[in-house]
This record gives structure tokens, C-alpha cells and sequence, in this order.
């Protein structure tokens, strides 16, 4: 494809008049130079966006994981998370990927400088300006890495929506939501598609449900109850994220950006604990004017 695209430039460089007589070489000529642009324009439009978490990670299956930075465990986790992250990044370069921007997404932070993998750039540390900083229309699509299922989803490994402690509940437009369907919708609102998802089996199925079966999905590990797991060893997860992060760049045109109806009617449920009483549960109702706005309701 390439060699034709350079030769096809070449005769229409030069200025070379095609007979009249063979107007089908027109049309060979053109839908050539056609292609050759398609082709071009994909290859500069394979910049690849990773959103990542630490619930969703091989090996990872209760909050001393997660909440914590400076145990053992929670040192072991990020560890995982790292490994998890270079098999990903092998596999969308692996599959055409010419530039990748990780972003460290887990709230207390997850990545280890001394172990990122080669052939991407992260983004780590808080504050941020905003949720997803260099993020923009210039990405061919987004991955979520090490995600988990939305709070209340019972056999969802460490299942929780933005606060496990304050257990939170969302709702858009009458559509119960988790952290999927929020990071979806905000980087919709660019235009892009969410190609691949991580996380256990409940995640998986979450992805399906709101993003489409186009979009790649890949279980490190099935959930038995919110801090216990069927745990798949990394030996094999490993080769199973490189090859979705591969395949999911071959899907890149199969998926659609998700989007919600705006302005979208918001509906928030948390609990508020006072004191040595009984936590009580708030109820917060508004609109939110666009989806860059989902995440401050």
C-alpha cells in the first residue's frame, strides 16, 4: 500500500498526462490517491489516550491494596498495576499505536517511575488543572486500564462509583452509571471511542452494556464478592492485555464515542456520617449543562 501510494505521488508530481482514450486510468489514479490520503490518516491519527485505575489490576482484590501507599501491599499492587500497564503499552504499539499518554487515575496514585515501560509518556501527581490533562480531539481513541464495576454490583471485585467509603450512586438521565459510563462520556464529549476496557468479569460486562460490543474487553480476574476474587496469575493476563490492547486497535472504527443527551438531568445518592450516629443517606438532584462538567456534580 505504501510503495503504490509513493509511486501514484510520484506520476502526478511530474505532471504526467494520462490519454484520453484510457479514462479508466483516471479513475485508478484518483481512487488511488484516495486511498493513499485514508491510509496517511490513519497512521498520523493513532495517538492512543490510557485512563487508568488500580481496583481492576491482576492481583488486586481488597482495599488494604488501594487505599494505602506505603505498605507492602499496597506497594505489591502498584507493582502489579505497572506490569499491567507495559503489556498494554506493547500491545497498542504492537498494533500501530505512534504515540501513548498514560494517566495515572487511581485517586492516591498508582505509577512507579522506576518501572514505566518504554514507548509512552505518564502523567502523574495531584493536583490536576483538569480530569484529563493533553486530552483532545487529536487521539484515535481512549483506553480504560484497571477499571472496576459500579457501586452495588455484588459480585464486582472492590465495586464502588468515585467513593467506596461514602458509597455514591450515580444517575444520568435516569441511566444508573459508574465510573465507565462518567470517563466515557467526558472523553465523548471530544469525540472519541473507548476501545478497550480491563478489569474483572463485572467490568467487562459494564463495558458491553454501556460502550458496545465493538469495544475490547479483557478480565484479569472473576469476582466472587466485593473483596474476594477468582485471581488469574499475571503470567497469563499479561499476554491476554497485550493481545486486546493489539486487537483493540484494529477496532478503533468499529467503536462510537458514548454520549448522553444533553443537558443531562443528574441524580447523586451518598451517605454523610456524623458523629458516632448512624450514616444517613443524601439525595442530590440537578443539570449538568455538558459532559465536562459530569465529574464536578
Amino acid at each position: 500500500m505504501n510503495s503504490q501510494c509513493k509511486v501514484t505521488r510520484s506520476r502526478h508530481r511530474r505532471g504526467a498526462k494520462l490519454p484520453v482514450r484510457l479514462p479508466i486510468e483516471r479513475m485508478i489514479l484518483a481512487a488511488s490517491l484516495v486511498v493513499c490520503a485514508a491510509w496517511n490518516s490513519d497512521a498520523a491519527q493513532r495517538r492512543i489516550y490510557v485512563v487508568t485505575d488500580l481496583e481492576g489490576i491482576s492481583g488486586v482484590y481488597k482495599f488494604a491494596q488501594t487505599r494505602e501507599t506505603d505498605t507492602p501491599a499496597a506497594r505489591q499492587a502498584r507493582e502489579f498495576f505497572m506490569g499491567d500497564v507495559a503489556a498494554v503499552v506493547r500491545g497498542l504499539r504492537d498494533g500501530g499505536a505512534t504515540e501513548i499518554i498514560v494517566l495515572d487515575g487511581h485517586g492516591n496514585q498508582a505509577v512507579l517511575p522506576e518501572l514505566m515501560a518504554p514507548g509512552a509518556k505518564y502523567i502523574t501527581g495531584l493536583p490536576r488543572p483538569e480530569t484529563f490533562p493533553a486530552l483532545d480531539g487529536t487521539f484515535a481513541g481512549v483506553v480504560f486500564l484497571g477499571f472496576h464495576a459500579m457501586m452495588g454490583t455484588s459480585n464486582g471485585v472492590l465495586h464502588h462509583t468515585q467513593s467506596s467509603k461514602t458509597e455514591n450512586r450515580y444517575w444520568y438521565n435516569g441511566v444508573e452509571s459508574g465510573e465507565i459510563a462518567q470517563c466515557a462520556a467526558v472523553v465523548g464529549h471530544f469525540g472519541l471511542p473507548v476501545i478497550l476496557v480491563t478489569g474483572d468479569e463485572a467490568t467487562c460486562r459494564e463495558a458491553e452494556k454501556f460502550l458496545g460490543q465493538a469495544c475490547v474487553t479483557v478480565a484479569v480476574k472473576k469476582g466472587i464478592a466485593r473483596e474476594s476474587a477468582m485471581l488469574y496469575p499475571p503470567a497469563e493476563t499479561r499476554p491476554k492485555l497485550q493481545a486486546g490492547a493489539r486487537r483493540a486497535m484494529s477496532a478503533i472504527r468499529q467503536c462510537q464515542p458514548y454520549r448522553l443527551g444533553l443537558p443531562i438531568k443528574a441524580r447523586k445518592e451518598y451517605l454523610v456520617f456524623e458523629g458516632s450516629s448512624a450514616p444517613r443517606r443524601v439525595t442530590k438532584e440537578g443539570t449538568i449543562p455538558d459532559a465536562l462538567r459530569l465529574l464536578g456534580f
